[in-house]
């Protein structure tokens, strides 16, 4: 079986939510390795997961961006080989600053407090590019010291000529960051174009060795 094989098979297997957590103290014990999905309201993680995953409401999407200010994980594997976190989004303009105080310490707490954690995948709309507060996030996660790495999301919105100077503006830019990986993934999720890539990238982040089959 090849790696991406592995990869599909893994994560289009037995995927279930297991709890959502507002606080740190209501974390699961670390008993899986973990991967998770950072990005800017809207950015389309919950269509990413639900193709990531091949299924189609895996995540629900929220009806108002900044409602969920919860992680939320999902097992993956029988037996268990890792958890996906479903980070809430953020850059949301109606939240109160109670709100996005508490988003920040919520994310900030996990990222650099959970040994579990393997890798961050960080959603980028191919239609906007990096925005402001996509790059604050960026430096949260340097600051953290967690390894990350960015995904395109909606290229199919995007003409080609377009796509292609926006993954060479945000190539550039991510190395210039000390914890993100130097290449993109890009995808679309309406279009399952990039799936077999970003699984192979989570597959990768709990397995380096590769020894997983």
């Amino acid at each position: 079986m090849t790696r991406e094989e592995t990869a599909r098979k893994l994560l289009t297997g037995r995927v279930e939510f297991l709890l959502s957590a507002p606080q740190l103290k209501f974390l699961p014990d670390p008993i899986a390795p973990e991967v998770a999905f950072a990005g800017r309201s809207n950015v389309g993680k919950s269509s990413l997961l639900n193709a990531l995953t091949g299924r189609k409401k895996l995540a629900r999407a929220s009806v108002t961006p900044g409602r969920t200010q919860e992680l939320n994980f999902f097992e993956v594997g029988d037996p268990l080989a890792l958890r996906l976190v479903d980070m809430p989004g953020y850059g949301f303009a109606k939240a109160p600053v109670n709100v996005v105080r508490k988003w920040r310490n919520l994310v900030e707490s996990y990222l650099k407090g959970r040994a579990a954690l393997q890798r961050c995948f960080l959603l980028i709309d191919s239609r906007r590019g990096i925005m402001d507060v996509d790059r604050e996030m960026m430096k949260m996660m340097d600051g953290a010291a967690i390894t990350y790495q960015i995904v395109l999301t909606k290229t199919d919105k995007v003409k080609a000529k377009e796509k292609a100077k926006i993954e060479e503006a945000v190539a550039a830019e991510a190395k210039k960051h000390p914890a993100a990986f130097p290449e993109l993934i890009v995808t679309s999720a309406e279009k399952g174009y990039g799936m077999e890539e970003l699984r192979t990238a989570v597959l990768d982040a709990i397995d380096p060795e590769g020894t997983a089959t």
